[in-house]
């Protein structure tokens, strides 16, 4: 059958002497030529343009990848040659292979959100959840695996279909991320680009194994608390900003009195009477003479002045944060020592300002001064013997050995794989060569 039966036999073909895609889109990742029931021509041209690059599959198998450039697609072209076995017989067999347009250029501006709180350990605030959210840049930079791994057969593959399992990814990392970056939750907001720089680095290798992607930018625009922890926070800044709160109170007080006076009436009156109560009264007493010290409130002259410093905290009266099995709390070292000398052997952090971070109690000085070395515990055993079964202190299997020598008395310890003789154990050994102590107001022994 020539070339010319073939043509008859397949009507309805067209020729295609130049193969290319112009995309005008902003989220096509992968286009598939369509070819179906159609005819290439040898001396074809493939066009493939900056930010692109063609993937021949060949009976369902993965054949060239081209970058950008102009190609010939002739018998006399070895790569296209192995595609297009077809064009070597003149057309006589029909043409059974794809051709993929994959888009290389950068989509931009896809966006990530975390749909959970994340959940750190902040050094100052304890267990925190936070939220974030933010953009992020990804491009394919290995056609070949992008095309096996994730497109299969899809004829038009855009960014909607794997930016889902790309958010997934990074959410997760994000948390790793940041747990282990062990950045204060006050501080994070100055470390967003090193943390962005650092994801990206670190999902870079298992995306371009997996996807053949390779994610260009990772920005962090913004870590949030919850909204109660916020408010909390905004509450704290507001008492730094006012300063001495005393002389605030007053400060309202006076401009309640004003609002009283000008509404005489039973509003008013209910004005003056609620200043006065919910300010604790803060009025009383400072109003029986004219002549008031700074910082103090006088009805006739008004606010005089800013209220003396107060004096310094007394001697040992410094608070410690502390954490431990009772809860967090603010503390005095007293009470600090009391909390650790009631379990000991219990998890008791404590902090104070400028500490980059909590320690244990065994690590502060002024702490482990206060607390005595423990008190080594005698041993116990299991004992069967003379004198029965049962639970005997290091004195009490010393004393039946003593006064019973040549019993059969046996012990036995966690861990032992079996009964032992009492005289085998070194503990007891020990105890019965040293003797019984001497008796009070013995003489010492004398010199040799």
């Amino acid at each position: 059958m020539g070339l010319w039966d073939t043509l008859k036999q397949h009507a309805g073909a067209q020729f295609l002497d130049v193969i290319a895609w112009l995309d005008d889109t902003r989220n096509t990742v992968v286009y598939r030529f369509p070819v179906f029931n159609q005819a290439i021509t040898d001396n074809s041209k493939l066009v493939v343009r900056e930010g692109q690059a063609a993937v021949f599959v060949s009976e369902g198998v993965l054949s060239d990848v081209f970058g950008p450039g102009t190609y010939t697609l002739d018998t006399r072209n070895a790569p296209i040659a192995s595609f297009f076995k077809t064009i070597a017989y003149a057309l006589e067999y029909p043409y059974k292979g794809d051709i993929y347009f994959v888009s290389t250029t950068q989509f931009t501006d896809q966006k990530w959100g975390t749909p959970n709180p994340i959940m750190m350990r902040d050094a100052e605030f304890g267990p925190v959840r936070i939220r974030g959210f933010g953009i992020y840049t990804f491009r394919v930079t290995d056609p070949g695996t992008f095309l096996k791994q994730i497109v299969g057969t899809d004829g038009l593959f855009t960014t909607d279909e794997i930016t889902g399992q790309l958010k997934r990814k990074l959410q997760s990392a994000l948390a790793d991320t940041i747990g282990q970056a062990r950045i204060p939750v006050l501080d994070l907001a100055a470390n967003y680009m090193d943390l962005g720089d650092q994801l990206r680095d670190r999902m870079n290798p298992a995306f371009q194994e997996a996807y053949g992607i390779t994610l260009t930018d990772f920005t962090i625009e913004n870590i949030s608390l919850p909204e109660d922890v916020e408010k909390a926070l905004d509450t704290r800044t507001k008492m730094g900003v006012l300063g001495n709160l005393d002389a605030y109170a007053k400060f309202k007080a006076a401009d309640a009195m004003e609002v009283a006076a000008a509404n005489p009436g039973l509003a008013g009156a209910g004005v003056g009477m609620g200043v006065g109560f919910g300010l604790g009264n803060v009025m009383g007493g400072q109003m029986a003479g004219a002549a008031q010290t700074p910082g103090q409130f006088n009805p006739q002259q008004g606010l005089q002045g800013a209220a003396p410093p107060a004096p310094p905290p007394l001697p040992g009266a410094e608070k410690w944060h502390y954490h431990g099995p009772t809860g967090q709390a603010e503390l005095s070292l007293a009470e600090v020592v009391q909390r650790i000398q009631g379990d000991r052997d219990a998890d008791h952090k404590l902090w104070k300002a400028g500490w980059p971070g909590w320690r244990a109690w065994s690590e502060v000085s002024e702490v482990a001064a206060k607390i005595p070395p423990a008190v080594a515990e005698k041993p116990s055993f299991h004992y069967h013997g003379p004198a029965g079964d049962g639970q005997k202190g290091l004195d009490e299997v010393v004393a039946l050995l003593e006064a019973d020598p040549d019993g059969a008395h046996l012990l036995w310890q966690s861990g032992w794989s079996e009964w032992k003789s009492a005289k085998e154990v070194s503990e007891v050994q020990a105890a019965l060569d040293a003797g019984p102590p001497p008796p009070p107001g013995s003489p010492p022994p004398l010199p040799t």
